[in-house]
């Protein structure tokens, strides 16, 4: 069973930075295409960011294009998204998921593994 356990999420005033990590249970993290998305109340999940597998591939919505930014580190399987110049607009729970070699980054229909989500709040 994968497990994806997200950290990192909080209040911050607009224009402030949050990092989001997300840890996932499986040596075999290299194969994992990873991915955030942000869900809102009566919304359906909207992608953010994903990463392919070999981290030679990203993805950004238009929306955050410019002011986030996911990396990964295989050795601690652990992907992160570094979100700055926070708008209100990104308030939202952020979830992490993960697909083993997975190639249409921006599509959550291909995703397996979800975490719980973590609360991202931008407000003054």
């Amino acid at each position: 069973q994968v497990q994806l356990v997200e950290s990192g999420g909080g209040l911050v005033e607009p224009g402030g930075s949050l990092r989001l990590s997300c840890a996932i249970s499986r040596r075999t993290f290299s194969r994992y295409t990873m991915a955030w998305f942000r869900q809102t109340p009566g919304k359906e999940r909207d992608i953010v960011s994903a990463i392919s597998w070999s981290g030679s591939r990203t993805y950004y919505s238009d929306s955050v294009k410019g002011r986030f930014t996911i990396s990964r580190d295989n050795g601690k399987n652990t992907v992160y998204l570094q979100m700055n110049s926070l708008k209100p607009e990104d308030t939202g729970v952020y979830y992490c998921a993960a697909e083993n070699y997975y190639s249409d980054l921006e599509k959550p229909e291909g995703y397996t593994y979800w975490g719980q989500g973590t609360q991202v709040t931008v407000s003054s």
